[in-house]
Parts: structure tokens; sequence; C-alpha cells
């Protein structure tokens, strides 16, 4: 039973607390219990809440008990990711810079959100220094490791709770995406993640990205990743940059499919250079959205790299957030996060103004792409996963520790803000998880969450990690 529970999606748990054939007591002990089985081969977790997390489940099921949820993720065991402020819970960021002492005494609107709806805490899970790679590991959390293959990273920033999510480690969890860090680690550790358009989701604090930066859902679902937006999209006056809240039940016409849409397929955008087996199992995937009844032609969306672009965005929010911490604290940063931190301060405002003005144009390509297609398919990630201990996969330019290279994909539409998805499309040879990136124009999550869930019928996980 307890195999079944750690196994079941967020839709089917709330089901079975309905009919009374779970209890969310019985599902939060079995995944607490599968925490401490395996969380020490893969260090997905800064904090683990057993205490706190069995209290939520009890009061949960008393409700249940009475026929009187609270919410729509009432019981439901969640992860949070620790950028996000949980009160009650210290949030590092990973990061040596910050005091652990707080005080924390504030949520996050998604941690609100959740929180209100009834979701029961397991804990926080690791992250980069304040999640500025593409892989999770730090100083303070130690190496975060892949549970398809130990030796290799789940990828980044949101590792922890993409690790956490393939090892059965609870159904559901909170991410965030600044560059591709909900798409990057769902692709390497074969879970479902959606960057939802910028705004859709409120943020507070504001990210040092400013809005570069989305949360959102990652789960091992597009059912559980639709239901947990409803709750994620709900308002918060706190974040001044949120869209207008209208009440989107993401739930609705997820099973209508896609037959009839245009479906422009782009193996490398026109610049990327993506590893054979990767390109080979995404064009596969590719051709799937043909037999739905979508009319796919190889396409891509006409811009050039947006490397300088987004690299100059990124330096310029690192700089901002850090250059002005006393000496002794920054000395705590990762050498290479303090290196980007020491050139974003040689970045003059005409440097910033040229950059924003490049984002712009490349917005405004992508509005006409999506004039003539509906959606856009490309490769999550250039390369499978790599080992730990590596700022890079092999073959990556010796003079670049950044992360551009190997995830060409994702960073473009954190400039334009589209709502974009990672959703495993198969393995390499070595076992690997391979991600399919579903991109579509601003504002319509809808579309990405119909054709992934199609998808996903068509072509759905058949494999687990072995631990």
């Amino acid at each position: 039973m307890s195999n079944d529970l750690i196994r079941m999606s967020a839709v089917d748990l709330i089901a079975g607390y309905r009919t009374g054939k779970i209890s969310p007591v019985e599902a939060t002990r079995a995944v607490l219990d599968r925490i401490h089985a395996v969380n020490d081969k893969i260090n997905a977790f800064m904090i683990i809440d057993d205490e706190g997390a069995m209290a939520s489940a009890r009061e949960s099921e008393a409700r249940w008990v009475k026929g009187a949820p609270k919410g729509l993720l009432d019981g439901v065991p969640t992860t949070i990711k620790d950028l996000l402020l949980t009160k009650g819970w210290p949030t590092l960021k990973g990061s040596l810079t910050v005091d652990p002492a707080g005080p924390w005494d504030e949520d996050a609107p998604a941690v609100a959100r959740l929180r209100e709806h009834g979701a029961v805490f397991l804990g926080k899970t690791t992250t980069p220094e304040v999640g500025w790679k593409g892989l999770t590991e730090s100083a303070l959390s130690g190496i975060t490791r892949n549970p398809w293959n130990l030796g290799k990273t789940p990828g980044g920033s949101s590792g922890g709770a993409s690790a956490a999510l393939a090892a059965d480690m609870g159904p559901l969890a909170v991410g965030s995406d600044g560059g591709g860090s909900i798409r990057i680690p769902s692709a390497f550790a074969g879970v479902f993640g959606l960057k939802a358009n910028y705004g859709r989701v409120p943020v507070y604090p504001e990210s040092a990205m400013r809005n570069l930066s989305h949360v959102g859902p990652m789960t091992r679902s597009v059912a559980d990743a639709a239901l947990m937006l409803n709750v994620l999209a709900e308002p918060d006056q706190r974040d001044h940059t949120a869209l207008p809240y209208q009440a989107i039940d993401f739930t609705k016409g997820l099973d209508d499919g896609i037959a009839g849409l245009r479906v422009a397929f782009s193996p490398d955008l026109g610049y990327a250079k993506v590893d054979p087996e990767v390109a080979r199992i995404v064009a596969a995937a590719a051709a799937v959205f043909t037999d739905l009844g979508a009319v796919v032609e190889q396409r891509d969306p006409g811009f050039e790299n947006p490397k300088a672009i987004f690299k100059t965005h990124w330096w310029v929010g690192s700089a901002g957030a850090f250059a002005h911490m006393p000496e002794e604290t920054k000395a705590k940063l990762e050498p290479e996060l303090a290196q980007i931190v020491a050139e974003g301060q040689e970045l003059s405002a005409l440097d910033y103004v040229r950059a924003m003005e490049g984002r712009t144009a490349l917005w405004l390509q992508l509005r006409d792409f999506f004039q003539e297609v509906d959606l856009l398919l490309t490769p999550a990630l250039a390369v499978p996963a790599f080992d730990v201990g590596r700022l890079q996969p092999p073959g990556s330019p010796v003079d670049d520790t950044f992360w551009m290279d190997w995830t060409p994909f994702s960073y473009p539409f954190n400039l334009c803000q589209q709502p974009a998805c990672s959703i495993p499309c198969g393995f390499t040879e070595d076992g690997l998880p391979v991600g399919l990136q579903i991109v579509a124009d601003n504002f319509r999550e809808d579309l990405v969450l119909r054709a992934a869930k199609a998808f996903e019928a068509a072509r759905p996980m058949d494999r687990r990690p072995d631990l």
C-alpha cells in the first residue's frame, strides 16, 4: 500500500480522500518513510519536517472526514524550493551569505496559496547558491544527485525538487525559473515542469533577475501541474507585476487534444549544437504530434542566439543583488558567482538599455511567429544529464563557466516570458531521461498543457528509477 501511495498523483490522492479510501495521514506517512529511505542517496532536501507534515496531515484528515476540505490540494504532500520564503522555516537559498536566524515569519505568495489550500508541506528542497546555475550543488547543501544515475546531476536550479519528484518523495513541488531552472531539472530527472507566463504566478520578494524569473509547478503528471497552477495563480497584492487575476481553471480542456493545431518543430532554434542522441529522441517525439492530428512543420523561429542579451540582464541582476554586500560577506559567494557580480558591476546603463532593446526586438519577432503557429517544439536541453561536480558537460567552452551553451532552448523564453514546459519524451541508451520543450504564445498556458497532456497520453512515462 505504501508503494502505491508514494506513486499516486495529487489528482488520485484527492479522489481517494474524497471517497475515504485513502487518508492524508497514510499518504504523508508513506512519503516521509520514502524520504527517509532514499534521501541520503540523493540529498534533495534542506529541511524535512516530519512533525509539521504529520500535524498538517491530521488536520487535513479531520476536514475530509467532515466532508469539508480546505481547498484544492488539501492533504497533498508538497515540497518547497529553498528560494521561496516559508513561514517557520529558514530560507537559506543555498548560500553561506544568508543568516539562518531569520526571522522567518512570512510566506511567499506561492507558499501562502498552497497553505491556504491545505497542502501538506514536507520540507524545503535544495538549490544551488541563490539559484545561479543549472545544476544543484553548493557549499551549504552539498551535491544533489539524479535518481536515474547517482553519478549524474538532476539539473538546477530546482534540482532538489526534480530529484524528489523522480524518487517518489512527494507528488507536488514548487520550482522557480529565471533561465530554465524549472525546465532544466525537469528534463534531466524525467518529470513535468511548467514555466507559466510571467506574472501568472505572483512572486514576492522580487527576484534579483526581476522579470526573467517565474515560479511554477513541478509534478509527475500534466493534470497535477494544471491543478497546482490553479492554486499558484491566485492573486497576491505584494506582486505589482502580476497579471490581473482571471480565475482560469487550467484543468478544463486538458483532454481536448491538439488535432488541427499548427506546430513548428525546431531541432536547434537555428543555432544550437545538440547531442545526436538527444536530437534523435526529440525528433521522434515531435513526430507523435503528427499522429495526434496536429499540422507539424520543421521551422525555426528565425531569431539569432540571444545569449548576449540574456547575459547582460543576468549579470546586471546579479550585481544589483550582491554588489552592496560587505566584502567579508561577499567573500562567501561561490567564486564563479562572485566573478559574475564583479563583471556585472562593469556594465554601463547604456549596455543595459541596449540589452533591453534587443529583448524587445526578440519579443516582437516571437509574437509575430506565434501568429503563424500555435506551438513550438524544441529539445528541452542540448545534452543529457552529466556528471556531478562539473559546471559544464564535456565539450563545453573552457572559458565559460555559465550554463547557456548547454541550455540554449530555455532562456529565450524567459526573455520573452512565454509559457513553456518540459515533458519526458524518452531515454538515452544509458537510461537517462530526455525532455521535450513545448512553447506557446504569451498567456496561452492552456495550449501548452493541452499539448503536453495529449503527448503524455500517447507516450506515457513507463519507467521509474531503481533506488
